[in-house]
């Protein structure tokens, strides 16, 4: 499905990521994955470079290592709640767009131009169920993801004539060790598993879906 394509994943030493990596990888990609972790050498990818993608020039400078670029996935993001919309000393909404918003935009300015130097590419895009309305004590969250949706809708529109489809995926609760023991009592059966995501991010970066544009696809895991 992504036979020898160069997939490139921020946000890659989390369990999304590498979930992510090791699905591309499985389908015959080639993954660079980018973090802000100085880990070396990363599991479930092909290059690992660490880099502080809320810096756009060091973003661009890295991206230009890469030589070609097939499809980008924007996983580098974070959940926070529990202030409310009123708080004046919340640092949440800053933090929320800087690490959900901010690195989306610099990740896609630097791969666009590699990716219209291709006959086709893809961008996945992380959006969130749960920001589909707003929600008390997730305004910070909500928002940030709300842009991350139209920012998606935006690029799909822009880059539809250079043969870029720009999707994303909207989980619900995704099951990771953090959120479980965030929501202990919380039945996990239930929620997205990061390599069923990772399915569904694949297929959005591959040929049989380049007809796919603006779509924001629910994931909303096992009933």
């Amino acid at each position: 499905m992504l036979n020898k394509r160069r997939v490139v994943i921020t946000g890659a030493a989390g369990s999304l990521g590498q979930a992510a990596a090791a699905k591309a990888r499985e389908y015959g990609a080639h993954v660079t994955g980018l973090d802000i972790a100085d880990t070396g050498q990363l599991d479930n990818v092909d290059a690992y470079y660490s880099v502080d993608l809320l810096d756009p020039a060091a973003t661009r400078e890295c991206f230009a290592k890469l030589g070609r670029v097939d499809a980008l996935f924007n996983i580098a993001g974070g959940f926070a709640m529990g202030d409310t919309a009123f708080d004046p000393d919340s640092d949440q909404w800053q933090r929320m767009f800087q690490i959900n918003v901010d690195t989306l935009r610099n990740a896609t300015m630097a791969a666009v131009p590699l990716l219209q130097k291709n006959d086709r590419g893809a961008i996945v895009n992380i959006g969130a169920l749960g920001a589909l309305q707003g929600q008390g004590s997730m305004s910070a969250y909500c928002c940030a993801k709300g842009s991350v949706m139209k920012l998606t809708e935006s690029l799909s529109d822009e880059l539809r004539a250079d043969n870029i489809n720009v999707n994303a995926v909207l989980p619900s609760i995704i099951d990771t060790e953090a959120n479980r023991q965030g929501m202990p009592d919380a039945d996990f059966s239930t929620w997205v598993t990061p390599s069923g995501l990772a399915e569904v991010m694949c297929f959005l970066a591959s040929p049989q879906a380049g007809e796919i544009h603006g779509a924001l696809i629910p994931v909303r895991g096992r009933a």
